[in-house]
């Protein structure tokens, strides 16, 4: 009888073996840091205002002990601003880190592909109708897709180099914030004011209507992105060999795509269109923990959220103008790493198509 004599298994690269548990120590490194820093970021937030107050004491009134008047600011007005930094910026973190795998473009970004310009777009639009507060993330998403809509149809009309893209996005951007700003300014003195967040980008005003209705559709967005990761690291194989593996790749694309989407507008129908955050996080996440892993994709919650935490907490108490939104802060470090990142990709090594 004869047979095949069976090839050896490769070796693994001694590099390998030494790098993959120092890899390791560095995610949970950076979990356990980003955790800590997101309490102790969160307990700032309760404590400090007009009215401050001790740790114990806020924490107290966080669940309804203590002193009445204690429990109205901070369950009314500091504990919505809280969670809606946290689910706006755990969404943002992740939603940039499928954006930039999917595209395989490190520039990649729902503020810098015109996402959440459509999300705010929505947002403003169900506004002027009068509609509820719990529908602004149904407009938010709607708006979302609607940009997401456009940006394909411009960018694959006229090639999907890198470049392109991320002007084709900013051209988007621009427009549908041109949009929102004309409808501000139309809009009656009464709605202008609540609309006004739409433009920059704010967490002021915050309110359980409108963070529970964000939160349940942003945690089931969540789940979805690490429910479908398994795909999305077939996908980093590249498409044939995603397609030889079993993976409808169009059906996995629109899948995490549309996911993507989601977060993104859910979270700028609960803070406007914040740049900055969803391009940076997982940059700084593959930096200390590196190479993408359903891992990494949590650190970036964890990362975003306390980014976007911290940026509030600075607008809040550490600049000396008061009542400017969020967005201010976060674009003004976001130009810059947008810059860089520009610059990186129009090298002659990095021009590829996406």
């Amino acid at each position: 009888m004869t047979g095949l004599a069976q090839a050896p298994a490769p070796a693994a690269s001694p590099q390998r073996e030494t790098r993959a548990p120092v890899l390791v120590r560095r995610r949970l490194l950076l979990g356990a840091f980003a955790t800590a820093v997101l309490l102790a970021l969160s307990v700032v937030s309760l404590t400090q205002g007009q009215m401050p107050m001790d740790a114990s004491v806020a924490l107290r009134a966080l669940v309804g002990l203590g002193d009445q008047g204690d429990v109205f600011v901070v369950q009314e007005f500091r504990a919505p601003r809280l969670a809606a930094a946290l689910i706006a910026g755990a969404g943002l973190g992740v939603a940039g880190a499928l954006l930039q795998r999917l595209f395989r473009n490190p520039l990649a970004s729902p503020d810098v592909m015109g996402i959440t310009g459509g999300a705010s777009f929505g947002s403003v639009v169900l506004l002027a109708t009068g509609a509820s507060a719990t529908l602004i993330p149904l407009g938010a998403l709607g708006g979302g897709m609607l940009a997401a809509l456009l940006l394909g149809v411009f960018a694959w009309s006229s090639g999907l180099t890198v470049t392109r893209l991320v002007l084709v996005g900013l051209a988007v951007q621009a427009g549908l914030a041109a949009a929102v700003n004309l409808m501000v300014v139309r809009f009656p003195a009464e709605l202008a004011g609540a609309a006004l967040q739409w433009t920059t980008g704010s967490l002021y005003g915050r309110t359980w209507t409108e963070v529970s209705a964000a939160a349940a559709a942003s945690a089931a967005a969540l789940l979805a992105a690490f429910v479908l990761h398994r795909r999305l690291a077939v996908l980093d194989l590249g498409d044939e060999s995603a397609g030889a593996l079993g993976v409808g790749v169009s059906a996995a694309r629109l899948q995490l795509l549309i996911t993507a989407v989601a977060l993104a507008s859910l979270a700028a129908a609960l803070t406007g269109p914040v740049a900055f955050v969803a391009l940076a996080v997982p940059h700084l996440v593959r930096f200390v923990a590196g190479p993408p892993t359903a891992a990494t994709t949590a650190l970036c919650c964890l990362v975003g959220a306390a980014l976007l935490l911290a940026s509030d907490l600075v607008v809040q108490h550490l600049l000396p103008v008061e009542g400017l939104p969020v967005g201010v802060v976060t674009a003004t470090l976001g130009a810059p790493w947008l810059l860089v990142l520009m610059i990186r990709q129009s090298t002659p090594v990095n021009r590829s198509s996406v």
